[in-house]
């Protein structure tokens, strides 16, 4: 069996995170028992999501164990099966970690899924045709709930959640519009991802600024919202949202570090009879099977386009994972192992 070289949790953030918080070991693959497989990973994914876990502090998942591999999403192939469920050659999406191989119980519900690579890529799997898609899949369609012609925006907008959430949007007759952080990525957003207008947040030091910025770009306001940033950028937003806008929140990246995001404008929510809905994507797992197929063909068909930032090897983990945190990457953050 090869040698495994692990990503662990060594210690918890205190305040910002920093690469001393991991430690880079190795160690024996278990030789498998019958009914597992081994999986040698060939991309591991970074999500902002993991950072909140990193603490020990009450959220909707159990924080991350100290000591034990840093849990994460992968895409592989296996290597070698004691499953008649998997043969050796199979690609397969999984929740391996950040470790080059993992050892996965093949009965195991929701811990191994086949997939086709002739028209996706295997690491689109982490990102467009994943988690992150269906994340923006759900959030559309459960919460913001969109109508032909109405104005959609979505914050973080070049990143793996927001990219799949403006072509989503542009297929059911939306404006689309997108918050990101400098002039490249704008570009991307409105060129390569097709959406009508992209608003650069860097020049701006408070909502006020912003959101003149924001109004120029939504001449009739915000019908909906898909926030994954928090604080000044979503204080600007609700300046320009319409009367019953929804919002769906799915992430608030700027208070990773544990300090708390002030709402600067809270009394909007009432008078513009707001309705604000946080959700968790692993709790709607009935629409995955319908969100996966459209975001497939979405990619086959060219309507989206995805970025990736690819750090390469196990070691470049913890230093991909802050820059993503502080918007160096560019789409979605992967670590490429093979």
């Amino acid at each position: 069996m090869p040698r495994n070289k692990q990503i662990l949790l060594d210690n918890r953030p205190q305040g910002e995170a920093t690469a001393s918080n991991f430690k880079l070991v190795e160690s024996d693959t278990p030789a498998l028992k019958d009914g597992e497989v081994l999986v040698r990973h060939h991309f591991l994914s970074l999500d902002p999501y993991m950072r909140g876990r990193m603490n020990d502090a009450r959220s909707y998942a159990a924080p991350q164990p100290l000591g034990q591999v840093m849990q994460g999403g992968t895409v592989g192939e296996v290597v070698e099966s004691r499953s008649p469920k998997y043969a050796v050659g199979d690609k397969v999406v999984g929740f391996g970690g950040w470790q080059e191989y993992s050892v996965v119980a093949a009965d195991q519900p929701g811990a191994l899924r086949k997939v086709d690579t002739t028209h996706v890529p295997l690491s689109y799997y982490l990102g467009a045709v994943g988690m992150p898609g269906v994340t923006a899949w759900y959030g559309l369609n459960g919460i913001l709930q969109p109508k032909a012609g109405q104005t959609l925006v979505v914050s973080a907008a070049s990143g793996a959640v927001g990219s799949a959430f403006g072509a989503l949007a542009k297929a059911r007759g939306c404006r689309a519009v997108g918050i990101a952080g400098g002039p490249d990525k704008c570009r991307y957003v409105t060129e390569e991802l097709g959406f009508d207008a992209c608003v650069d947040y860097r020049p701006h030091k408070d909502a006020g600024s912003l959101s003149r910025a924001v109004k120029e770009a939504c001449p009739d306001g915000i019908d909906g919202y898909f926030e994954n940033v928090g604080g000044m950028v979503m204080d600007a937003v609700m300046l320009r949202m319409n009367a019953f806008g929804r919002i769906a929140l799915c992430g608030m990246i700027a208070g990773y570090d544990g300090q708390p995001i002030p709402m600067a404008y809270p009394q909007l929510l009432l008078t513009n009879r707001l309705l604000v809905q946080g959700f968790i994507v692993s709790e709607h797992m009935d629409v995955w099977p319908q969100a996966l197929q459209e975001l497939g063909t979405l990619v086959a068909t060219g309507k989206l386009r995805p970025r990736e930032s690819v750090a390469q090897g196990l070691a470049a983990a913890p230093e991909a994972f802050l820059g993503m945190l502080k918007g160096k990457n560019f789409g979605k953050q992967l670590v490429k192992l093979t």
